[in-house]
């Protein structure tokens, strides 16, 4: 059997997530915009006679470790940029009143236009709408301190799994702190019997 893992962001596809999906694959680590589409993906599989606990969520997102926190920001802007495209497709079939939250549609108001020629990548010149509060709260940036409670705060909502993207100039150690100190910290431990 094959698993269904639905990757949105917009009402619709959030219930047909809920109504037909194994998994949920949300591109951002905004805490609280993952709480509102979790909830939504819960609700209708609920609605559907589905059990909402049996639906896996994963947040896929940029990560960075490190202490200068503008370099970070300018390093991972890029990620804002492309789920404003998604965004962008959600106001004009939503607009930006109504069941879709603020916290995700609004900071797209100064956005022009996308380049698909820079498309993931950190030295993105078309990303200048992307404030800073984005960029904190779409991606795990900072020590790894901050990454394991951001991930806390992501496991105590429902998520599952943390998919990261390393479209950065700092891949090597990031892995490094992750594989040291982040994924350990998150492990569930297991004391062998005696």
């Amino acid at each position: 059997e094959l698993d269904v893992w639905v990757a949105a962001y917009g009402p619709m596809a959030l219930k047909l997530t809920g109504e037909v999906g194994d998994g949920f694959i949300l591109q951002l680590a905004d805490v609280d915009i993952a709480a509102w589409m979790i909830k939504v993906v819960k609700d209708a599989a609920a609605a559907a006679g589905r059990d909402p606990e049996s639906i896996a969520f994963c947040v896929a997102a940029p990560m960075y470790i490190g202490d200068d926190w503008e370099h970070m920001r300018d390093q991972c802007r890029w990620f804002g940029g492309m789920v404003g495209n998604h965004v962008a497709d959600i106001v004009s079939k939503y607009g930006t009143e109504g069941d879709v939250p603020a916290a995700l549609t609004d900071y797209i108001a100064g956005r022009t236009g996308y380049d698909y020629n820079s498309h993931g990548r950190a030295h993105n010149d078309h990303v200048d709408f992307v404030p800073d509060e984005i960029v904190d709260r779409f991606c795990l940036l900072g020590t790894a301190e901050d990454h394991i409670a951001k991930l806390e705060q992501l496991r105590a909502i429902g998520v599952t799994q943390f998919a990261g993207y390393l479209q950065h100039d700092n891949k090597e150690e990031t892995m490094r702190v992750y594989g040291e100190t982040v994924i350990p910290a998150l492990a569930d431990q297991v004391t062998a019997k005696r």
